[in-house]
């Protein structure tokens, strides 16, 4: 699996001072997509809805309003 392009606007594009760690979005060559964000895994686990679960492996990770309506574009219909 690699990544394949970005998706949405690059870091430095959104205003980063430093334009390298920022939240960001990433397609990859299976068709998933990997997310630079915040881990909130603690603070967001004891709040998921019921009909809702993660895996020991996975993680709840936050990224910013920005960074996902600037990707929106860029997200595949099907």
């Amino acid at each position: 699996m690699t990544i394949v392009r970005r998706i949405g606007d690059s870091p430095l594009a959104r205003g980063s001072a430093s334009g390298q760690t920022c939240p960001d979005i990433f397609e990859l060559s299976d068709g998933s997509f990997a997310v630079i964000g915040t881990d909130a895994t603690a603070a967001l686990d004891p709040a998921l809805p019921a009909d809702a679960s993660r895996a020991d492996h996975e993680r709840i990770v936050v990224v910013t309003r920005e960074t996902l309506i600037r990707a929106k574009t860029d997200i595949p219909d099907a």
